[in-house]
């Protein structure tokens, strides 16, 4: 018998944090990659996630790559950064994040985070108590699913209405709350829905979560990846009425994903989340969880007091652009249906109609044939809490789009019925 003879061990896997992790879009997006044919030697179009950074024509501006290097030159960040973030980042957050605002943030609002999965992570952790639960948008982001299962936080779906450019239910929500309810969570702009939730929208949000006596939580890494009719509008502004916990990071808007840099943000003049505890506990969580590196940080002033409006001016004219690709194309396809043009972030939603599809039996099986037959990779839709339907992305370089969306087609009509 092995190792001394002792017949049984005291340790195992977490079999609940495994479940917890059963579907997280990484781990389908790895599955569907896992069926590509190595015979095919096109380029694999990547439609299923949102990391554009890889194509030159959305790389971050020099203004953040000197302002790494800066940081670094300087020796001034290679030590341990305080529980919350250094004060320079923090001070420069809460000005920029102002300007959206009908009141000032001050630094002690600004809590710096591993990139925004770590916020996601630590607001979740804060609120988890015995018997309570929060409201969740399907479709949605899948972390807040798996953080709260992984944190026993009992977690409900409200939806979002594709008729009426994917608002919220309030009603649903109202229906959903109970006693023990502690938040619902939003995602403006929208993933994967691609929708920008309008001024009156949001306080009709902020106005019911005040009735059910809920904070709101509001997922804003795609803060200003604005396109279309709806302007974006912080839910921030609405913290007089309801407290609101704003997340975000310099990921999207910057196209700098790896750096992971994020933050949670307090929205809340009345005071509210500092009576209820939730700040203490906020910074508890963060005393024992590990801290963005200092020198990004320490590059954070230089890269928000810097970049030019000529750059994200770009990247939104490069979005609008391949937004409108990614529409009139799939609108080409007869199994696809769009319930709206995006407006927003990165993705958008789209619907399959199976009965024009032979040997197709859902979303994840069109995701699988779809990856081997021609080499393009697109997220099915139950990994975001819509089965067959499929999340694509049009951030990515507009000649590659235009092929994934061309191959797309051709797999239709290789699997279409036949009349």
């Amino acid at each position: 018998m092995e190792n001394g003879g002792r017949k049984r061990w005291g340790f195992q896997g977490n079999e609940e944090l495994d479940k917890a992790a059963s579907i997280t879009i990484r781990g389908v997006l790895n599955k569907v990659m896992s069926n590509l044919n190595p015979q095919d030697h096109r380029p694999v179009i990547p439609l299923g996630h949102g990391d554009p950074s890889a194509f030159s024509c959305f790389r971050t501006t020099p203004v953040a790559e000197d302002a790494i290097v800066d940081a670094l030159r300087s020796r001034k960040f290679n030590s341990y950064a305080p529980t919350v973030g250094i004060l320079p980042a923090r001070r420069a957050i809460a000005e920029h994040l102002s300007h959206d605002l009908p009141y000032k943030l001050s630094p002690d609002d600004i809590f710096l985070t591993i990139g925004c999965v770590q916020a996601i992570e630590l607001i979740i952790k804060v609120l988890a108590r015995p018997g309570a639960n929060i409201l969740l948008p399907r479709p949605g982001y899948p972390f807040y699913e798996a953080h709260a299962a992984a944190n026993h936080l009992e977690f409900r779906h409200f939806d979002l209405l594709p008729e009426k450019g994917w608002e919220v239910d309030l009603e649903g929500v109202k229906a959903l709350a109970d006693e023990n309810t502690v938040a619902m969570v939003i995602i403006n702009p929208g993933n994967p829905c691609g929708n920008i939730f309008t001024h009156e929208h949001l306080k009709k949000v902020a106005e019911t979560a005040r009735m059910l006596g809920i904070l709101v939580i509001s997922d804003e890494v795609y803060a200003h990846l604005a396109f279309g009719g709806n302007p974006y509008v912080s839910m921030g502004a609405f913290g007089s009425i309801t407290p609101v916990i704003t997340l975000g990071s310099i990921s999207k808007r910057w196209i700098v994903p790896g750096w992971r840099l994020g933050w949670l943000v307090t929205n809340d003049p009345n005071g509210i989340l500092h009576k209820s505890g939730v700040v203490e506990s906020i910074v508890s969580s963060l005393n024992i969880s590990s801290d963005p590196a200092t020198f990004i940080q320490g590059a954070v002033p230089q890269i928000i007091e810097k970049t030019t409006d000529d750059f994200y001016s770009k990247i939104i004219s490069i979005l609008r652009e391949t937004a409108d690709t990614c529409f009139d194309r799939i609108e080409d396809i007869p199994c696809m249906t769009c319930p709206q043009k995006p407006e927003g972030s990165m993705f958008v939603m789209v619907k399959l109609n199976l009965s024009l599809l032979e040997d197709i039996e859902n979303d994840m099986d069109f995701c699988m044939k779809l990856s081997k037959e021609e080499s393009v990779i697109v997220l099915p839709g139950f990994a975001v809490g819509m089965k067959n339907w499929l999340r694509i992305t049009f951030a990515i370089e507009p000649p590659s789009l235009e092929d994934g969306l061309g191959r797309i087609k051709a797999f239709y009509q290789r699997h279409a019925k036949k009349q």
